[in-house]
């Protein structure tokens, strides 16, 4: 049987960074405050963290301290994909010496490798990390996907735990769970889908809902492991305005304009991100107010 690497609720951590880097005091405070929120576990250098953008150093460095910070006290995964699988391999490798409880791989973006290609890649990267390995299946953003089978066969490997869906796609998720069974944890990589994925056997939900809400976003996945269906499909419909709100521009470009609102870093991305447009923000804000964030 397979570890669970975390039950309910784990953060898409934003990166805060200036123009001299990142801000680890900033950086420190924030990953402080998810865990005395209640937060299941913290995701460091993913899409929402910009690990697109940063240099190795400093991808390496955040993954570091991360684990450093959390100090056990919540599980850390680190963003170690990318198209380039030797890259992939060596973030992994480097993921497992400083102590992460697992690693998050996405398919390999611009690439747009074959299922087979998809299938050996991950089968390179699981064989060689010491840590349980994520599946991430984003095609919207890598332009491949992962078939239900190409999950199934990944899934009889002993050191590839779970998957990250945000295809979008319940029916997919739904056969890889009817093909997959107890041999992969779900985990629902959409916000607007966690009580959806959750009702096929997911464990919960890697969200970017959760940088703003992690106690609120916590509870929802803990009223639907305790039985209470109807309490959190009311708290997922309550919170939809503000996540779709969170996705109005490309992510992480909303989420880092309601953090620095909210006082946890700068307004800052690298390029090809930039700030959010006026519109969309003021609606982003509008949407944060009427859940009770004091803004």
């Amino acid at each position: 049987m397979k570890k669970t690497v975390f039950e309910g609720m784990a953060t898409a951590l934003i990166t805060p960074i200036t123009a001299d880097g990142i801000d680890y005091e900033a950086f420190g405070k924030l990953i402080d405050w998810q865990i005395e929120e209640g937060i299941n576990g913290l995701v460091i250098c993913g899409t929402t963290g910009e690990g697109s953008t940063l240099t190795d150093d400093e991808h390496k460095e955040a993954i570091r301290f991360a684990v450093e910070r959390a100090n056990k006290r919540v599980p850390i995964i680190a963003g170690t994909g990318s198209n380039d699988t030797a890259y992939a391999l060596e973030l992994t490798e480097y993921a497992c010496t400083v102590g992460v409880d697992a690693v998050l791989v996405v398919t390999p973006y611009y690439n747009k490798a074959t299922q087979n290609g998809l299938i050996k890649m991950f089968t390179v990267i699981a064989d060689k990390s010491t840590v349980p390995v994520i599946l991430y299946d984003v095609p919207s953003r890598t332009g491949v996907g992962m078939t239900p089978k190409t999950v199934a066969a990944l899934a009889k490997h002993p050191n590839i735990a779970a998957i990250k869906a945000a295809s979008g796609n319940i029916s997919q998720i739904a056969e890889i769970a009817a093909l997959c069974g107890a041999e992969i944890d779900i985990y629902s990589g959409n916000d607007d889908q966690v009580v959806p994925i959750m009702s096929l056997g997911g464990k919960g939900c890697i969200s970017v809902l959760s940088n703003l809400l992690p106690k609120e976003s916590s509870l929802m996945c803990k009223k639907f492991a305790e039985g209470d269906v109807k309490g959190a499909c009311k708290m997922q419909l309550e919170y939809l305005p503000l996540i779709n709100a969170l996705f109005s521009e490309v992510n992480p470009i909303p989420v880092k304009a309601a953090m620095a609102k909210m006082g946890f870093c700068e307004d800052y991305l690298r390029l090809p991100l930039t700030p959010m447009e006026e519109a969309t923000r003021e609606i982003l804000y509008n949407e944060m107010r009427k859940v009770g964030i004091n803004i």
